[in-house]
């Protein structure tokens, strides 16, 4: 089954900016709503933005002003630039669809971590 590619992350300084990129198969992509989500150990997944097929977004409070979601439906990407970063903004990113199934396929990740 294609999954999903995330990459962009790295290490940055606190108030540094960060821009992610998704690549998504089209089975996943056609799905309206795609997202982004972040982990950190012990703590379960938890999406950061939302958007729709139209560009309509969502924001977690915890990034709200600071992320921008985007996509381009013509090449089945799904962008997150990062701007303000904190150190609590550290974990692994993800790209989706929203909301994810109970047993869905989900990429690497890419790791992002924000130095003090």
């Amino acid at each position: 089954q294609a999954q999903v590619q995330e990459s962009g992350g790295g290490l940055v300084q606190a108030g540094g900016s960060l821009r992610l990129s998704c690549a998504a198969p089209r089975s996943i992509f056609s799905i309206d709503r795609m997202a982004w989500y972040r982990q950190t150990p012990g703590k379960q997944r938890e999406s950061v933005a939302t958007i729709t097929s139209g560009g309509s977004a969502w924001y977690a409070s915890s990034v709200k002003g600071r992320f921008t979601i985007s996509r381009d439906n013509g090449l089945n990407k799904v962008y997150l630039q990062m701007n303000s970063l904190k150190p609590g903004d550290t974990a692994v990113y993800y790209c989706n669809k929203f909301p994810p199934g109970a047993y869905e396929s989900w990429g690497q990740g890419t790791q992002v971590t924000v130095s003090p």
